[in-house]
């Protein structure tokens, strides 16, 4: 036991994944429990720690500043996903960590989810809205949009340096709540290739950091209505992770922006932790929303010693 996670004695956690994206999870109602930036960077730690790519807190929306905000408009909204990267830092929400989050309430008892049923929980991105399916969960993960508004006429809008690539690429970058530069390769060796142990390079970054995501449109790129791409993605505050869902959606909205107006609404985006599902619908809103879909796991229970 570290002198960092000494204090922690006795805290129950689980871990769970989102294909292969992980978290340690805590279960926090009425908000008792607050963590330091370095106890949750030392809970994730993979080798001193439990790991994970971050830390998910379950508390009642009434106990954090911004659930507050968000019970105001969207009562019914009782859970808040108050989550951190694995480095600590702050996050805005995560789309595998949505799904997993769900599940982790399911399986502590703090909600009955049936398939078919819906769940309204909020996060920093705003309030989401979780359907459990046959075999995992969807989520209405809300509007997509350019980050810098010039990218709509131009196709791309910063250029993107990769060790293990040769020159800068051209990249555009999507908000999905949170903040992703995409960047298309031409082939799955080009994918291999991309060493994304180091953060790549982005000019210019997004005011609040950037994730990057590096997609392969399949060839051909659509089978039967549905759109194929595969991607790798460098997180920023963890590094490269095996899956990230609001990345998958980033990187299905470039590719379909590039394709053209005949492009499908449906895509399937293969990580790899492996295969995720993306929609395309229009929001009550008025706007174009995003659908995430995916499976949820919770691996261990746990106290921490």
């Amino acid at each position: 036991m570290t002198e960092t996670l000494a204090p922690l004695t006795g805290l129950r956690f689980s871990k769970g994944h989102g294909t292969g994206n992980d978290f340690v999870l805590l279960a926090d109602p009425d908000g008792d429990r607050t963590l330091s930036p370095e106890q949750i960077a030392a809970l994730c730690d993979r080798r001193r720690g439990l790991g994970g790519d971050g830390l998910i807190r379950a508390v009642r929306s009434r106990h954090v500043p911004e659930g507050v905000e968000l019970l105001v408009e969207n009562p019914t909204a009782e859970w808040f996903m108050d989550y951190n990267n694995g480095d600590g830092t702050r996050s805005e929400m995560c789309g595998n960590g949505v799904r997993v989050f769900v599940h982790f309430l399911i399986n502590e008892g703090l909600v009955t989810l049936a398939p078919g049923e819906e769940l309204t929980i909020g996060t920093r991105a705003g309030v989401k809205i979780v359907s459990r399916t046959d075999d995992g969960y969807r989520v209405d993960m809300g509007p997509w949009d350019f980050i810098h508004p010039e990218a709509r006429g131009k196709g791309m809008d910063s250029l993107v340096e990769t060790l293990g690539l040769p020159d800068e690429r051209p990249a555009v970058s999507i908000t999905m709540g949170n903040p992703h530069t995409v960047v298309a390769l031409s082939d799955l060796d080009e994918l291999a290739a991309a060493n994304l142990h180091e953060a790549p390079s982005v000019t210019p970054v997004p005011p609040h950091g950037t994730n990057v995501e590096f997609a392969v449109p399949a060839q051909p790129l659509v089978t039967d209505d549905v759109g194929h791409i595969s991607m790798r993605v460098h997180e920023r505050g963890v590094g490269e992770t095996l899956s990230c869902g609001t990345g998958a959606c980033a990187a299905a909205a470039a590719t379909r922006f590039w394709a053209g107006s005949d492009a499908p609404d449906v895509w399937s985006v293969t990580i790899p932790g492996g295969v995720v599902g993306v929609r395309f619908f229009p929001g009550e809103d008025g706007r174009e929303h995003v659908e995430l879909s995916g499976p949820a796991v919770i691996v261990a229970d746990g106290v921490l010693a």
